[in-house]
């Protein structure tokens, strides 16, 4: 799994490639929580290279996305395609998050 990490301000983007399994959740988790920590409010999460997400992987994203809200930032999730769009679809998740189809 490959995380690619570039920040702007109070903002960053945050490209995830591979595939998002449980063992990678974790490391995933702390570098995001990381960027809070920073006071980086403004995440853009791009899926674009992201092949496959198990549910601890979506269950990261999820935190992420309600830890950004209480501190008064947004989270944007953006490059869905294939089976992780997919995935989002069957979850509604690209209901409850911020889904950008640039």
């Amino acid at each position: 799994m490959k995380v690619d990490i570039s920040k702007s301000g109070a903002g960053a983007r945050v490209r995830l490639g591979g595939s998002m399994y449980v063992e990678d959740s974790a490391s995933v988790r702390e570098q995001l929580i990381g960027l809070l920590e920073e006071g980086i409010i403004h995440l853009t999460i791009d899926l674009s290279g992201l092949e496959y997400v198990d549910s601890s992987g979506l269950g990261v994203l999820i935190s992420i996305h309600k830890r950004c809200l209480q501190k008064g930032g947004k989270m944007v999730i953006t490059g869905l395609r294939g089976m992780v769009e997919e995935l989002f679809r069957l979850t509604r998740l690209d209901l409850v998050f911020n889904v950008s189809h640039q």
